[in-house]
């Protein structure tokens, strides 16, 4: 999408390293973007970038054609919708919410009737891709709901993803997508915590490791993104311990309702349930390398690093 001046108002609400890439992607694309956050030091970056402040939900999404939700979970997009200033009631007929969180297909399912129930659209639409991908506008979006609520997104859509799969016409079907990406990428990070600090107490050198296995069959895009942060020795929270815990516990949930055996995901839970415990549930979801090391006896350093 080229930029310009459009006469549509998206509202974001939930600043964080994927809702502000996307408020700014939206920024660029034209649009007046209307930005809402408890951090208000995120309101006030956006702001500085051409954005709009809203002091509630309800204020960024009442004059908003679109209102996308980058919170982090059903609870918190329910209290953004539904609690008190909720986007809900302020959003105009026929405008789309457009909810990003990873969540429970049921959880979804029942936030779409209440929002569709008022005259509005919900498009179930979680998104993958990293906060670098956030701000370059090229996510991908993994969507389901009505065609309403597609061709009312449509243009959001186009200004924050490189790639929108179309998933289905029902909202939780986009939830249920993305619960088999999270398994696997909950998955990997484990796979990959675990390799690393196995090398570490075989003395290798960590970046050869690194460079060795990126370059080899063994390699994926979790080890390539989030072992780098453990060479920089750098956990600063892109995506936190504490998401993966709530994600494979959905999949765990999900798993355990449809007597379904999922024995890899539940271990990977245990040791994001384990790394949280140990105090890093606010820190990068690399920090399972950390807790791996400690459980080996090892150190995590690469050569030459004291």
């Amino acid at each position: 999408m080229s930029s310009g001046t459009k006469s549509s108002v998206v509202a974001v609400l939930g600043l964080g390293s994927m809702g502000y890439g996307m408020a700014l992607s939206l920024v660029r694309a034209g649009f007046t973007v209307a930005g809402y956050d408890v951090n208000r030091a995120a309101v006030e970056r956006l702001t500085a970038e051409g954005g709009r402040a809203a002091g509630s939900p309800a204020a960024a999404a009442k004059d908003a054609d679109a209102v996308v939700s980058v919170v982090v979970n059903a609870a918190q997009t329910e209290s953004v919708l539904f609690g008190e200033n909720g986007a809900g009631a302020a959003m105009k007929p026929g405008a789309v919410f457009m909810s990003c969180a990873t969540m429970a297909p049921a959880a979804a399912r029942g936030l779409a009737a209440r929002v569709e129930a008022d005259g509005r659209h919900y498009l179930d639409a979680p998104i993958s891709g990293g906060a670098q991908r956030a701000a370059e506008g090229a996510l991908t979006v993994l969507a389901s709901g009505s065609a309403d609520a597609f061709e009312a997104a449509d243009e959001v859509l186009d200004a924050v993803a490189a790639k929108v799969f179309r998933v289905g016409d029902a909202a939780g079907l986009g939830a249920a997508y993305k619960m088999v990406n999270q398994l696997l990428a909950g998955v990997h990070i484990a796979a990959a915590s675990e390799a690393m600090a196995f090398a570490a107490a075989q003395g290798l050198d960590l970046q050869m490791v690194y460079d060795i296995i990126t370059k080899s069959a063994g390699n994926s895009w979790m080890f390539e993104n989030r072992m780098q942060h453990v060479l920089d020795d750098d956990y600063t929270p892109r995506s936190a311990v504490s998401i993966f815990v709530k994600d494979l516990g959905i999949v765990e949930d999900m798993a355990r309702a449809g007597h379904l055996p999922v024995p890899v995901a539940a271990t990977a839970l245990q040791m994001f349930l384990m790394t949280a415990a140990a105090g890093m549930a606010g820190d990068d979801d690399s920090s399972v390398a950390r807790l791996y090391a400690d459980l080996m006896g090892t150190e995590l350093k690469a050569k030459g690093r004291s």
